[in-house]
Parts: structure tokens; sequence; C-alpha cells
């Protein structure tokens, strides 16, 4: 099978990579690097099954006979990042968007109806007040802090515009939304919690907790993500359907911090600060975020096989590797 994978050189898109390639597959990445990394990517570059290419997909003008070549294709390329979000906006808006009308106006153009998975987002969901989302839930995004929403929108958007190209032309599209995923690779700088708590945690600096710390996430570890996103692509029952990908353990960021500790055995000590102290703005957060699985599961089978502790154990070894090979 030969599999596209926009935003391939990120965290989720390298850790795809690695998953097909893995199973004998033929891999084109496409990715711009802005926030990307080649490093990701640097043990497949000498693969004969692996191909990368540097290009931004709103210009690229090979993308179209790239769609042509896939069997399967992941458009995971997003500017994404809580920071990146309120420091670029327009950035988001036009990257996310435009990008991914291009690739789904360019599937169509191809005529070859490859299967397509599009990634969505668990910010999405907003507001909305239920304990647990799942598919059929409400959208609730508040008229205040519209910046904030950027990304949201952009996913929305990029939803619709899949489900309007799935309906008229009969294309194999499925959306994911994927919630929280953390896991080697990942990085704390555009405002990802975990990687950057494991990062202060290991060097025994202060550990950062937004707000009170009693908003509540669940995190699914890269690898089950990936597994997930393969099993939809290969159901065809999922095509024009949006699917939850996450898991359903739930953790406040507060327990989040302290077990992050606990596990690197560190001195840090948990340090509360505004949202307005951590972004230069207010930030309006929303208090929880788990997801209800059971379409997922109904559809694909699928069941998680990482649990947090053990994902963030991984996270720490790797952290103490890095400042190792530095000293």
């Amino acid at each position: 099978m030969h599999i596209l994978i926009t935003g391939g050189a990120g965290f989720i898109g390298s850790h795809m990579a690695d998953y097909h390639i893995a199973r004998g597959d033929t891999v084109h990445v496409v990715d711009n690097l802005s926030t990307g990394c080649r490093s990701n990517i640097a043990h497949l570059l000498n693969s004969p099954n692996f191909h990368f290419s540097k290009a931004d997909l709103l210009v690229w003008d090979k993308l179209q006979s790239a769609i042509e070549a896939a069997d399967r294709i992941y458009h995971l390329a997003a500017v994404v990042g809580v920071k990146l979000v309120l420091q670029d906006p327009v950035r988001v808006m036009s990257t996310n968007m435009a990008g991914t009308e291009r690739l789904i106006r360019a599937v169509h153009k191809g005529g070859g109806n490859p299967q397509v998975v599009v990634a969505s987002s668990s910010e999405v969901y907003g507001f909305n007040e239920a304990e647990a989302f799942d598919e059929n839930c409400d959208l609730v995004l508040r008229s205040g802090g519209r910046l904030r929403w950027s990304y949201a929108v952009t996913k929305l958007a990029d939803e619709y515009l899949a489900f309007a190209y799935a309906r008229k032309y009969d294309l194999n599209i499925a959306i994911a939304r994927l919630f929280n995923t953390v896991g080697p690779r990942q990085s704390g700088v555009y405002g990802m919690v975990v990687p950057t708590f494991v990062h202060q945690a290991v060097r025994h600096q202060p550990i950062t907790v937004y707000g009170d710390g009693q908003q509540t996430r669940s995190f699914s570890d890269v690898r089950d993500t990936v597994t997930a996103l393969d099993l939809l692509a290969s159901c065809p029952a999922a095509s024009g359907e949006v699917v939850n990908i996450g898991n359903e353990q739930e953790i406040t960021i507060e327990a989040l911090a302290r077990l992050i500790k606990e596990r690197a055995a560190s001195r840090s000590e948990l340090h509360f600060i505004s949202y307005h102290e951590a972004y230069g703005e207010e930030f309006d957060d929303v208090s929880h975020r788990r997801p209800i699985l059971d379409k997922l599961r109904a559809l694909t089978g699928y069941r998680a096989q990482w649990v947090l502790r053990d994902t963030i154990d991984e996270m720490i070894a790797l952290e103490i590797q890095i400042i190792e090979s530095a000293s």
C-alpha cells in the first residue's frame, strides 16, 4: 500500500510513518517543517520505502501527482498548539482551512478515490457541559475570546469540507476527532502540557500549572492513536463519518503534574500561574474534555494498549537521555 501523510514530520505524523514502514508499506511524507522536525523522521530517510518532500501544502506543485499515487492519505498537516494559535491566528486559519480544501479538491480531481482520514480535534466541542462527548454532542463556542477559538473553527471547517466533498463526489473520507495525544517526540514548545511538565520535572524546575489545575483532560498514547487511525481508514463504514479517537481515562492537570513529579523522582514544586501570565492575555479554558469511544469501538473493534503512567515513564527516560547526551 502507498501511504501519503501530510504533516508527516510532526509528532503524530512521524509515528504514523513508523507504523506503516514497519508493515512494509511505501510512505510519502510531506511537511514544511514549520512545526514538524526532520529529526522525527531522520531514522526513516534511508529506507527505500520512505520518501520525504519538504513543501508547503498550500503551494506544492506536486500535490496532485502525490495524491494520485496514494492508496491512503492521512491529512495531519495543521498549525497546532495554543501559543501558536494566539500568536498567529491568520496563519492558523489560512493553513488549516485552505490546505484541507486544496487536498480534498485534488483527491476529487485525481479520480482514484483513495482512503482518506482528515484529522479534526476535540477542541470543536468547546464549552459543551456534558460530562463526556460523543460525536452527536452540540459544539459550543463562546462569542468572546474569538482568536482563542481560531483552531477549533478551522477544524470544524475542515470537517464540513470533508463532509461536503464526500457527499457530493462519493469520496472515501473519514473524520477523526483527536483528543489529547501524548508520547515520544512531542514537544512542549507550543504549549503541550505533558512534555512541558516532563521537561520541568526532570530538570527539577518549577512545574507550571495554569489556572487552578482542576481542569481535566484525557490523554491517549500516540501509538494507540496511530492504531485507531489505521483502523478507521481501513473501515468502509467510517466513510463520511466523524469519529472520536482518544482515551476515556480522565485526570486533572494538577494530578498530572504530581504524577509526573512522582514518576521522575523530581524535587520540583508545583507553581500555579494565571492564564494571563502564561499567554500574555486572558484565556478562556474548558473545564473538561473526555471522549466517548463507543462509535470507534463499534466500527473498528479498537482497544487501547497504553496507560498514561507507562507513556510518562517512557517520556521521562527519553528526556533524561537528552540531558545526558548534552552533558
